[in-house]
């Protein structure tokens, strides 16, 4: 049986003038999977994540992170369960202009505080490697490509061991080579075991998922499941993926 990591129950979000951005969403996010959010521009996607991720407030439901409820918790403990257990890449960096690339990340795991200094800095030189980067370890944000400062934040986004990585529109800002080098970092991670959830509106982004979930209007319509990513497939995986989306109207 599948290892919910999440679960939101009946999740609403509303505004005072009557705009309703989330109508009663019941969705789980399962151990190791891949899972992307679909939809047109306003359906509710990023939403959703922030949502998921204790960083909007939800008008109505309940959202729980293995078992815990994360509305139940203070200010404090929300942003503490975002450091330990959270990770984030958003469609900018958002990295420190005033550190270098190993500094970035290498503060995010001294502010998870799961492991000791020298075994941060250690993982932080790992992930360098990992992500193709550790020539520009030295370098101030400024100084590199934005593939590179995209690899560098997900370097940070997973340096303090996360349960599950969110990922808003992370290729948004990148040119085709680039986000095939996120991509396949991304990809690289969750068939390591890293738990996914991304929101995109690139087919290419999202079929490296294993479960995509399209959403409209707030409400989720339908979902399709993949097998795992393979290179070698990728054409038939998008085929396959594009008349989904087609019968959807996307």
């Amino acid at each position: 049986m599948r290892q919910a990591v999440l679960e939101g129950t009946a999740l609403q979000k509303s505004f005072p003038g009557g705009g309703e951005l989330l109508q009663s969403v019941d969705l789980s996010i399962y151990e190791g999977d891949f899972t992307v959010i679909m939809g047109p521009s306003g359906a509710g996607k990023s939403t959703l994540l922030y949502a998921f991720s204790g960083m909007d407030s939800i008008t109505g439901g309940t959202v729980r992170y293995r078992g815990q409820s994360i509305a139940g918790l203070s200010d404090k403990k929300r942003a503490s369960l975002r450091a330990k257990e959270f990770g984030f890449v958003f469609q900018q960096p958002h990295l420190a202009s005033c550190l270098t690339l190993f500094e970035n990340i290498a503060v995010a795991g001294y502010l998870a505080g799961k492991e000791p200094g020298k075994a941060v800095r250690e993982r932080a030189e790992r992930l360098l490697r990992q992500m193709g980067i550790e020539g520009a370890k030295d370098r101030f944000p400024s100084q590199v490509s934005g593939g590179e400062a995209q690899r560098a934040a997900i370097a940070r986004a997973i340096i303090g061991l996360p349960g599950i990585l969110f990922a808003d529109e992370p290729t948004g800002a990148l040119n085709r080579r680039s986000s095939r080098e996120v991509l396949n970092r991304l990809t690289g991670l969750h068939q390591n075991g890293q738990t996914v959830l991304m929101v995109t509106h690139d087919l290419g982004a999202a079929i490296r998922g294993n479960r995509i979930l399209y959403l409209e209007d707030g409400r989720i319509l339908d979902e399709c499941t993949l097998p795992p990513y393979e290179e070698a497939a990728e054409k038939e995986r998008e085929e396959q993926t594009g008349e989904w989306l087609s019968s959807l109207r996307w």
